[in-house]
């Protein structure tokens, strides 16, 4: 087997579309697939709001720990698990 190189990416899907029209946006660390117009617009402003917090941490999704991961997210308003939410 080929060595293969992995690289992290945010992987946004939505389910909720209903006109038939296929969305998809591709950014050098996002793939963002489906949704309703609003949906994936949504999407779209949560992966360019978490690229603001990685560059203002100087970091790459590559370099961040689970911990700084989940923090970012629930800061930019995404749902994170309970079990890495602060108590």
């Amino acid at each position: 087997m080929k060595n293969r190189i992995f690289k992290k990416v945010l992987l946004g899907l939505g389910f909720d579309c209903k006109d038939g029209h296929v969305r998809m946006t591709k950014g050098s660390n996002f793939r963002l697939y489906g949704g309703s117009k609003k949906t994936h617009e949504i999407m779209q402003e949560k992966a360019l709001k978490f690229n603001e917090q990685l560059e203002k941490k100087h970091k790459t999704l590559q370099g961040l720990s689970r911990k700084e991961f989940y923090d970012i997210a629930k800061k930019i308003g995404l749902q994170v698990p309970e079990k890495f939410e602060e108590k």
